[in-house]
């Protein structure tokens, strides 16, 4: 039957949603739907609409189906996951839709409930084979550790709605921490800064372009990025205006959730067994995720745990290179799967 079934990788991330096909990740793009609200019918998903996010008229709504790692609006996160895998290029090209197996990746704090909900999502779309695998081991596996040693590793997953902290050994999570700070937190803290201390008023979408550019979790940086000019309404005459900002400010913005994030990366090295922390001063921690890649920030881990950072070389890729490979090698990895 293998012609019949085709097999897919996916990481459903609260800010992007990763498919691998054929070991190349052929879709990545933004977790966002637009919707006609009179007809409830999809007009645009992932870039496209993310355009349109803070833009639309009362006829058009953009949703973001995924809230902290988990299906919020289930209808949405179907239909988006439905056209996705209807985009990918090789199955689109044939005569009928291909029954899926699909190896699908999950926070480690997740329900019941919620972990249901993704695979009844997947069944909806012709998944027959739908194994679950939770995003720290996914990212370890990504990362290029081999997770069925009996060493310990511990992994920080910064994604969009979760911080997923992971202590790995023998194939399994000894012990984990799922907090929710992480991409969206930032963005709201750069709105909440942009008005409080400009009186500025910024979108989303203008906060997340300012993560971007010269997010920062160090005042002090080796090699600071440019100052930008960020445009938005004036909160006291309603006028646009435009203010210069700096990596620095973005920093002083960031600094409580970043103290979260911290205070539950030692929470978990105070949890982990005496012979595992004795590994982890060894190997240090690992840094995945969209989050890694804010300026400073394994520096700043390193200072407050006293151990080596490593961050993964594309940390955006990195889960969903993992859930490849798990997909790859069902068999090896049996033990880490949840079917």
């Amino acid at each position: 039957m293998g012609f019949f079934t085709e097999e897919i990788a996916i990481d459903l991330g609260t800010a992007n949603t990763l498919i691998i096909h054929n070991d190349k990740v052929i879709i990545n793009c933004p977790s966002i739907v637009a919707i006609d609200r009179s007809s409830g019918k999809v007009i645009a998903i992932g870039e496209e609409a993310k355009m349109m996010q803070g833009k639309t008229h009362e006829n058009i709504r953009t949703i973001r189906p995924l809230k902290d790692g988990v299906i919020a609006d289930f209808n949405a996160s179907e239909q988006m996951i439905n056209l996705l895998i209807k985009s990918i290029p090789a199955l689109n090209r044939r005569f009928f839709s291909p029954s899926l197996r699909m190896v699908i990746c999950i926070p480690s704090g997740i329900t019941e409930v919620e972990m249901r909900a993704v695979k009844e999502s997947a069944e909806r779309v012709n998944g027959k084979e739908v194994y679950l695998i939770h995003e720290p081991m996914a990212a370890a596996i990504g990362i290029g550790i081999d997770i069925k040693q009996p060493k310990g590793n511990m992994i920080v997953d910064i994604g969009g709605g979760t911080t997923e902290i992971a202590i790995i050994a023998l194939s399994g999570i000894v012990c984990d921490k799922s907090i929710k700070i992480a991409g969206d937190v930032f963005t709201n803290d750069i709105i909440n800064y942009m008005r409080s201390k400009h009186n500025l008023f910024v979108g989303d979408r203008t906060a997340e372009k300012i993560k971007i550019l010269v997010g920062s979790v160090l005042e002090e940086l080796d090699n600071p990025p440019d100052d930008i000019s960020v445009q938005g309404r004036d909160l006291l005459s309603g006028k646009p205006k435009q203010v210069v900002i700096s990596h620095s400010e973005i920093a002083r913005a960031l600094d409580k959730s970043i103290i979260r994030i911290e205070d539950a990366i030692m929470e978990a090295l105070s949890q982990t067994p005496p012979e595992l922390a004795a590994d982890i001063y060894n190997t240090g921690i690992y840094l995945a995720g969209g989050g890694a890649l804010l300026r400073g920030l394994d520096k700043r881990i390193s200072q407050k745990t006293d151990l080596p950072i490593y961050v993964a070389e594309d940390p955006l890729q990195a889960v969903v290179r993992g859930t490849g490979i798990a997909l790859k090698n069902i068999e090896r990895f049996k033990t880490v799967l949840i079917k």
